[in-house]
């Protein structure tokens, strides 16, 4: 107890390594969109890290969530007029409690039954989009989406102001995240990953547990939807499409569920490499199916896991990954 309650007097280490890597990326990257990019798909990966990492949940339907983020604040900002950050706030609110019903549904469920209806309600959100056709643009996606207030004429400068506003929200939904999993939610989060049927037996309700897990990853996903609109100025169809949750959770796999930070881990080595190799070879795409079936057999805790293990051997003793200590 000693040794936990002193560790709380100091900066957390994962914290402070991600911070340190926000402010880097962009100067360090070939170009600030594509540091936007990353940090854009890292939210949205970080939903599926805390689903999978925290309680055990596989989600192949966070991609509906991005999605109603995406759409919600592009026609908040577009036809109401409505401020970024009131619709940033409103799309992300929006996205948790759209994930209570669905998730009232179908956290009732295990497995494979869970695994296919979050599949379902991914597929049903993208013909949704294409029925709203007036609201949505259908397939021509949501257009004439105002710029953010804060970003000026100055392309340059601009450039730089909206990925820090992006990052900062991204650290934002990090510390809400990493803060969650230290605490006691988190423990009987973890308890259920691990069994849920002896935390039924030690009096938990282990559904409104995971509900309530679910309603925040689908605010986090919602969230990087809402930060995918201001990026890039519309919302593509692509963005509720099911390659999205495919390609949120492949993020995540690769960087590692086992820390928040894996989230940022896996969303950078994927953009880059589709930035590196994409327009050299279009099947790319086997590089990472190739490196995923690896990460399962033999890496479980993705790149996150790796550089904690080599952390480990250079400074002599070993290093959590979750807590960085």
């Amino acid at each position: 107890m000693k040794d936990r309650i002193g560790h709380r007097r100091f900066p957390d280490l994962i914290t402070a390594l991600v911070a340190a890597t926000l402010l880097a990326l962009p100067f360090v990257l070939p170009s600030v969109t594509l540091a936007s990019e990353i940090i854009v798909y890292a939210t949205g990966a970080l939903s599926c890290a805390l689903l999978l990492g925290s309680v055990g949940l596989l989600s192949f339907g966070q991609g509906l969530y991005f999605g109603f983020g995406a759409y919600a604040s592009g026609i908040l900002l577009r036809d109401l007029a409505a401020g970024s950050g009131f619709s940033v706030i409103a799309a992300t609110i929006g996205g948790a409690l759209l994930a209570i019903p669905i998730g009232f549904l179908i956290v009732r469920r295990r497995g494979v039954y869970f695994v296919m209806l979050t599949f379902a309600f991914a597929q049903t959100g993208f013909f949704a989009m294409l029925a709203l056709n007036d609201y949505t643009g259908g397939e021509n996606g949501l257009s004439g989406v105002p710029r953010p207030e804060f970003v000026s004429d100055n392309v340059s400068a601009s450039a730089y102001v909206l990925y820090f506003v992006l990052a900062a929200l991204f650290l934002a939904a990090f510390l809400l995240v990493q803060r969650l999993r230290a605490s006691p939610l988190g423990s009987v989060l973890d308890a259920i990953r691990s069994n849920e049927g002896r935390a039924e037996a030690l009096g938990y309700s282990t559904r409104r547990y995971k509900l309530a897990a679910f309603a925040i990853a689908g605010g986090i996903a919602s969230l990087a939807g809402a930060m995918n609109t201001l990026f890039l100025g519309f919302v593509p169809p692509s963005a509720i499409d099911l390659e999205m949750s495919e390609r949120l959770l492949i993020m995540a796999l690769i960087g590692g569920v086992g820390s928040p930070a894996g989230a940022l881990l896996g969303a950078g080595f994927y953009v880059m490499l589709a930035d590196l190799i994409g327009h050299l070879w279009p099947r790319w795409l086997m590089i990472v199916a190739v490196l995923l079936i690896l990460i399962v057999l033999f890496l479980r805790d993705g790149l996150s896991g790796a550089v904690s293990q080599l952390a480990s051997r250079l400074t002599g003793r070993k290093i959590d990954a979750t807590t960085g200590h």
